[in-house]
């Protein structure tokens, strides 16, 4: 048996709790943005995280409101999407505090800072990877903006690197969101292949 939910019906807070505890788990964007007059620095994370695009690499994210990440974005059109790794979990948290404009959650949280290459937002310094972003394009939607960031840019950690190339994700350790209060850390990982079709008959002729 079912419980049915109305969107309709339900009130925000109470569907987006739902949505929030399904949609799961979700990578968490750290995002370093700038003010217009480049004097402070923003660090915030945002669990409405995607690619959007591979040629050309977009990244978007979803901004639920008009927070300070969105204003500097709009107004300078770079951001520094941070890898979340599980070792810095706790200041993650700490930059979703709803500090008043001005004040830099680098400074507050105690967060290091290195500078990017290609944009003015600096990049967390203890994040295996960093994907410089130049803003897309924005598109409202009710009560959120999702912003969409083409890829300038990629810093990855060498430590976090395989021998053909690849970032290797025991390495990277992700940290996840899901709902409520709760967060995801890194488990195990199963492997399998896709099944190209012409197999797939073959194995079904077989049996």
């Amino acid at each position: 048996m079912r419980i049915d939910f109305d969107p309709g019906a339900t009130d925000t807070g109470t569907f987006y709790r739902l949505l929030t505890a399904v949609v799961v788990p979700r990578p968490i964007a750290w995002v370093s943005t700038v003010t217009p007059d480049g004097e402070t620095a923003n660090l915030a994370p945002h669990s409405f995280f995607t690619i959007a695009c591979v040629s050309p690499p977009v990244v978007q994210f979803t901004s639920v409101g008009r927070k300070d990440t969105l204003r500097n974005i709009e107004a300078t059109g770079s951001f520094v999407v941070n890898f979340a790794p599980e070792h810095l979990f706790e200041q993650i948290n700490a930059t979703a505090t709803d500090f008043p404009r001005g004040i830099s959650e680098f400074e507050a949280v105690g967060v290091e800072r290195e500078p990017s290459l290609r944009v003015k937002p600096p990049r967390v310094a203890g994040a295996p990877v960093a994907l410089e972003c130049e803003l897309h394009s924005t598109v409202l939607l009710g009560d959120s903006t999702v912003v969409f960031g083409r890829v300038v840019h990629a810093a990855v950690d060498e430590d976090v690197m395989t021998d053909d190339g690849h970032p290797e994700v025991t390495a990277l350790r992700p940290l996840t969101r899901l709902g409520k209060d709760e967060w995801g850390t890194f488990g195990g990982v199963r492997e399998i292949s896709r099944i190209p079709y012409t197999r797939w008959q073959e194995d079904r002729d077989a049996r």
